[in-house]
């Protein structure tokens, strides 16, 4: 489980490398990924301190640091 949440961490990592700031909802699009891997992916990078999080009024934003 621990390889899988690795490799979608790597995904996320790659489509904000490339994409720039992004929604949960768009990075969800743009990775296919579904929850609970999504989230568990998020709290990898976020563990790692690699994401900032920007709040807007509709939710939350995520970026690479």
């Amino acid at each position: 489980m621990n390889s899988e949440i690795g490799m979608a961490a790597g995904q996320l990592w790659q489509v904000l490398s490339d994409q720039g700031e992004l929604s949960l909802a768009q990075l969800k699009k743009a990775t296919k990924l579904e929850a609970p891997l999504l989230d568990w992916a998020v709290g990898w990078l976020a563990r790692e301190d690699k994401l900032e999080f920007i709040r807007d009024k509709r939710g939350v934003r995520l970026h690479l640091k």
